[in-house]
C-alpha cells in the first residue's frame, strides 16, 4: 500500500516540476538552461523535482524586486487617505 502512495508522490512531484519547468519562458529560469532541468527531471526525479521547486523556479515578484534599503510594502496604518477615513 505505502508503495503505491510513495510511487505516485514521486511520479506527481515529476510530472508537476517537468510542466512548470516546460511552460516557464526561458529569460525567468535560474541556474541551468530549461533542457539541464528537464534532463535533471527526468533523470532524478526526487532531487530534480526539488531542485526546480527550490532552485530553477523563477523567484516569487515581492522577493526578485526588493533590493537592499528599499522601502518595504507600507500598511494600512501608514496611508494618509486610509486613516483620513477612519
Amino acid at each position: 500500500m505505502w508503495r503505491f502512495v510513495v510511487i505516485g508522490v514521486v511520479l506527481g512531484l515529476m510530472i508537476y516540476s517537468l510542466t512548470d519547468c516546460v511552460q516557464t519562458p526561458d529569460r525567468e529560469i535560474r541556474v541551468l538552461p530549461k533542457i539541464g532541468w528537464v534532463f535533471v527531471i527526468l533523470l532524478l526525479p526526487v532531487a530534480g523535482g526539488a531542485g526546480w521547486l527550490v532552485a530553477g523556479r523563477p523567484a516569487r515578484p515581492g522577493i526578485q524586486d526588493r533590493r537592499p534599503g528599499s522601502p518595504g510594502p507600507r500598511g494600512p496604518d501608514d496611508d494618509p487617505d486610509f486613516l483620513r477615513g477612519l
